[in-house]
């Protein structure tokens, strides 16, 4: 009888919205994923305000899981303007923290951006008329140049795309139409389509859908808490994909992990 091919399976959740009495909360969550699953991605919103404290209480929580952990920031995270010092935080618990970096763990490539807001489609806001709009659109166009050179160092034919805000339209339904603008934008989904990925993680839409696809048919999931909790209110909370493995795979960073990097010019 012919083996059957090994895989690597990926449990992703995210808007963990970590506060100072969460302690205790998390962990069984993340001790259950990790149980089920080779790595453990986290698509942003870790910590509810952004605060040291918060982040010191979400380092606690994470501190069993043994297997590789993946992550990005959500907005949330910036809320207190200690950005950098939750991500060092992170970083020093082995978290794998990406800001326009890739990765490559057991064979499969993580690209990961938080990403930002802006619209979908023929509603997306463009970069016109006042400055502060201009730079609104701005980041979001600087948000997808990250993402594209992020997905262009991966060279495993097994791609996940890790953002927060969400690429498509598709996830976000079921949220109220007037907040779809500030849920995603749909510039973060043509890196996905020039650089194929085999699957994409968001969370932020916590009354969306849970799954869509890309205009090329790729998955997109949705994996944000509190919608996690919605469908399943028994469990599990988190969402896990399995992806068949090559042989002697490895973990190795393409580049290092550091937060908040700069975009090469």
């Amino acid at each position: 009888m012919t083996e059957a091919p090994r895989t690597v399976r990926i449990a992703a959740l995210s808007d963990l919205h970590v506060t100072r009495n969460s302690k205790g909360l998390l962990a069984p969550i993340v001790h259950q994923a990790a149980q089920v699953a080779d790595i453990l991605v986290m698509c942003g919103d870790l910590t509810d305000y952004g605060t040291i404290e918060e982040a010191e209480v979400l380092v606690r929580e994470l501190a069993h899981v043994q297997v590789p952990m993946v992550a990005v920031l959500g907005n949330h995270d910036f809320e207190s303007g200690h950005a950098t010092e939750v991500s060092n935080l992170l970083l020093e618990a082995g978290v794998n923290l990406l800001d326009g970096e890739a990765i490559e763990l057991l064979g499969v490539g993580f690209a990961g951006i938080k990403g930002f807001c802006g619209g979908f489609g023929r509603y997306s806001l463009g970069p016109w008329g006042e400055a502060a709009i201009k730079a609104f659109v701005r980041e979001a166009l600087d948000e997808t140049l990250k993402l594209e050179a992020a997905l262009a160092r991966l060279r495993s034919p097994r791609r996940i795309a890790v953002l927060h805000y969400a690429p498509i339209v598709g996830t976000v339904e079921g949220e109220p139409r007037e907040i779809f603008p500030f849920l995603g934008n749909s510039r973060l989904e043509e890196p996905l389509i020039r650089y194929p990925v085999t699957a994409v993680f968001h969370g932020h839409a916590h009354k969306g859908s849970p799954e869509g696809q890309l205009s090329n048919g790729v998955p997109v999931y949705n994996v944000a808490l509190p919608l996690m909790r919605r469908l399943a209110p028994e469990g599990p909370w988190f969402r896990v994909l399995e992806l068949p493995a090559p042989p002697e795979a490895e973990a190795h960073p393409l580049d290092p992990p550091s937060p908040l990097a700069p975009l090469p010019s």
